[in-house]
């Protein structure tokens, strides 16, 4: 019993010193000729983590943080209505629609499709992993051609003594790892022309 105790007193220093934090990376392509839109619609986020609240949370998040970089917003529930008018269910890849449908429907210049492309969490001996992978994409509503794109990523580690702590605490992570993502991917974004002094 003691040299179990002995033990655990041992391992969960080392995995403290070894596992806090979240690792990022990020590729972002910007082509440096394209002119800035005016106006972005954003399609439903397509998930393939399979969890249909984490699209709509991504989906507003995108939303909301290109209100506050000066875009003009369009609201989720417009561009949904339009499109179950134009296709009938909603049952639709949303990277199937084409920019120039979105841009007739909205008025919008640029589409920007969001994908959550890995969401998972493994659990080990007293600590869990939780990794989310977004991939973002914005498109000209008249030539489609894509105007910016980034993939961002995130981890983060949480430690706890049963599997219901770590699941507990793994739902929190998801969305301190998706609030990360954001925070890196909005610093990247460009600003609207409206926001020019």
């Amino acid at each position: 019993m003691t040299k179990k105790i002995l033990l655990l007193y041992t391992l969960l220093p080392l995995l403290a010193f070894t596992g806090c934090g979240s690792k990022n990376a990020s590729t972002l392509k910007q082509a440096p000729s394209q002119v800035i839109p005016q106006m972005i619609a954003v399609v439903p986020a397509t998930n393939h983590a399979g969890d249909p609240l984490i699209s709509r949370i991504v989906r507003q998040k995108v939303i909301d943080n290109l209100y506050f970089k000066g875009y003009p917003k369009i609201e989720a529930r417009t561009i949904d209505e339009r499109l179950a008018r134009l296709y009938g269910d909603m049952s639709f890849a949303s990277e199937s629609i084409s920019p120039a449908v979105i841009g007739e429907m909205t008025g919008a210049d640029a589409v920007l499709y969001s994908s959550v492309t890995e969401m998972r969490t493994s659990y080990h001996f007293m600590y869990a992993r939780t990794y989310v992978e977004l991939s973002f994409e914005m498109r000209s509503t008249k030539t489609g051609e894509t105007i910016w794109q980034t993939k961002q990523k995130s981890s983060e580690r949480n430690f706890g003594f049963s599997k219901k702590n770590l699941e507990n605490k793994a739902s929190i992570s998801y969305e301190t790892a998706i609030d990360d993502i954001f925070e890196k991917v909005m610093k990247k974004f460009p600003e609207s022309p409206r926001m020019a002094p």
